[in-house]
C-alpha cells in the first residue's frame, strides 16, 4: 500500500512538460495537399513546420488542440494557446480566409433541419442540403463531419451550417468526480479526482486530487473517466486522426 500511495503521489506531481521555440497560430489554417503540417498550423515554425500532423480527406478536417500543442512540443515548438481554443479547423485550398463568406447568391450548403438547443447532439435528421444566400467558409462539405457532435448554442432552423456551431460533447462535466487511471507496462493505478473543467473524449482537463488537492492535466476517457500517462498520451493522438478521417 505504502509504495501505491507513493506512485500515485508521483504520479500526480508530474506535469507535462512544454518549452521550445515559441509559435503562434496562423490566422488561416490552410492544407494545400491533404497532409497538415505543423507548418501549416503555426507561425514562425522552421525546419519543424515540415512535420505532419493529420491529413486531411474532405473539404475540411477538425483537430484536437492539446494534440497539436503536444505534436508541437514533441517538434521543439511552444505554442501557448493563449485563446483556450479545444479546436482547430483546417480547410483545403490556398485562398480560404477566416470567417470570410465563402459563397453568394444561390449556394447548396448543408442547413439545419430544425431548431436545435444548445448542448444538443446533431443526428442525421437534423441536416438538410438547401439553397442559401450565402454559405460560411469552411462550411462542411459532408453531413458525417457534424453527426454526433454538439450544439454549442441554439441553432436556427434553416440556417447553414458552419463549424463553429459544434463541438465533441462532454462527457465530464465541471466539478464531476471522476476516476483517474495510470497505466503503463502492467503498472495500473486509480483514485478519484474533482474534474476543474469538463471535456469530451481525448480532450485535456485539469483535475484535482480528491485527498491531496493536487492538481495535474488528464486526458478524458469517457464518461467520469480520465487518464495520465503514456495511455493518454495515445489517447490524444488517436482521437486528432480520428477527426483527421472525417
Amino acid at each position: 500500500m505504502k509504495a501505491l500511495a507513493l506512485a500515485a503521489a508521483a504520479l500526480l506531481t508530474a506535469g507535462p512538460a512544454l518549452a521550445g521555440a515559441p509559435v503562434t497560430l496562423k490566422a488561416a489554417t490552410i492544407d494545400t495537399d491533404g497532409v497538415v503540417t505543423l507548418g501549416d498550423l503555426f507561425e514562425g515554425a522552421g525546419a519543424a513546420g515540415r512535420t505532419p500532423v493529420a491529413t486531411r480527406a474532405g473539404a475540411s478536417v477538425m483537430l484536437n488542440a492539446g494534440a497539436v500543442r503536444l505534436a508541437a512540443a514533441r517538434a521543439g515548438l511552444d505554442w501557448a494557446n493563449a485563446e483556450g481554443l479545444r479546436q482547430i479547423v483546417v480547410t483545403g485550398g490556398a485562398t480560404a480566409q477566416p470567417g470570410a463568406v465563402a459563397a453568394r447568391g444561390a449556394v447548396e450548403a448543408l442547413t439545419w433541419a430544425r431548431s436545435i438547443v444548445a448542448g444538443e447532439i446533431v443526428q442525421p435528421q437534423d441536416l438538410v442540403w438547401a439553397k442559401v444566400a450565402a454559405a460560411p467558409a469552411g462550411a462542411p462539405a459532408d453531413a458525417d463531419a457534424v453527426i454526433g457532435l454538439a450544439a454549442r448554442r441554439p441553432l436556427r432552423a434553416g440556417a447553414a451550417v458552419a463549424a463553429r456551431d459544434v463541438a465533441a460533447p462532454e462527457a465530464v462535466k465541471a466539478n464531476e468526480i471522476v476516476t483517474l487511471t495510470y497505466e503503463n507496462e502492467g503498472v495500473s493505478l486509480s483514485l478519484q479526482a474533482k474534474a476543474l473543467g469538463g471535456g469530451a473524449v481525448g480532450e485535456t482537463i485539469n483535475v484535482q486530487n480528491v485527498t491531496s488537492k493536487k492538481t495535474v492535466q488528464a486526458v478524458v476517457t469517457g464518461p467520469g473517466q480520465a487518464a495520465v500517462g503514456p495511455q493518454a498520451e495515445q489517447l490524444k493522438l488517436v482521437r486528432s486522426s480520428h477527426y483527421a478521417a472525417r
